[in-house]
């Protein structure tokens, strides 16, 4: 799951990005307002941690872009104003939680996590998908009741391919969702390749069938 945090205090932002890669979340940062308009544009978050008060702009706008370009990414306000007005302003623009600092960052990722299931998986932590199932919360893969052992990397492309069944995904959309801004430090997609050839090969040492299709020219494709 990729989280973008959108918080212009340094030392918050760092202890945030901490813990939730400790939780086995994928963060960037946009320290500002401007940053972090580029980033809504160019790549797509699971959830995004929203300041409002941002020293090049009102966050409030970015809810605004995300509402404007139809984007579905869950999104937190996290924000020292409490005031009534900014919360309603911002569930009404599209927010789907508030937290007001300071908080406990366990809450936080409860909260994330609660985002999370509402927006992905209907509430739900537990995906299913033919023979397949996928526990959100516990991050474990079973085939035909059959628990199989995946790499963080393997577990996270498994679970995009079966979030966007029956899309087509480009390389660069999946390479994005695997190391988020750091994709294009790549020369190739190699490792693209080596990660989907070793999650095939142990889905179907398992016995499921095989649903990964490569598109020609394009990317993949996880199809009934």
């Amino acid at each position: 799951m990729k989280i973008l945090v959108i918080e212009d205090e340094a030392a918050l932002s760092k202890s945030i990005v901490t813990y939730l890669k400790q939780e086995n979340y994928l963060c960037e940062v946009a320290p500002n307002f401007n940053t972090a308009i580029e980033k809504v544009d160019s790549y797509d978050y699971d959830c995004i941690l929203l300041d409002i008060s941002l020293p090049d702009g009102n966050g409030l706008n970015v809810l605004k872009v995300l509402k404007e370009d139809n984007k579905t990414d869950g999104v937190i306000i996290i924000s020292a104003k409490d005031s009534i007005d900014d919360k309603i302003a911002g569930l009404q623009l599209g927010a789907d939680d508030y937290i007001p600092k300071p908080f406990h960052l366990s809450e936080l990722s409860a909260r994330i996590a609660a985002v999370i299931r509402r927006r992905r998986f209907n509430g739900g932590n537990i995906l299913v998908f033919h023979e397949i199932t996928i526990d959100t919360i516990a991050k474990t893969v079973t085939v035909n009741n059959q628990s199989i052992d995946v790499t963080r990397k393997e577990y996270d492309l498994l679970l995009y391919f079966t979030i966007n069944k029956n899309r087509v995904l480009s390389k660069t959309a999946i390479a994005e969702h695997l190391s988020g801004e750091n994709a294009d430090v790549y020369d190739n997609y190699d490792f693209i390749y080596a990660h989907i050839k070793n999650l095939k090969k142990k889905l179907a040492a398992a016995g499921c069938n095989d649903y990964l299709k490569s598109v020609y020219g394009m990317g993949y494709k996880f199809e009934y």
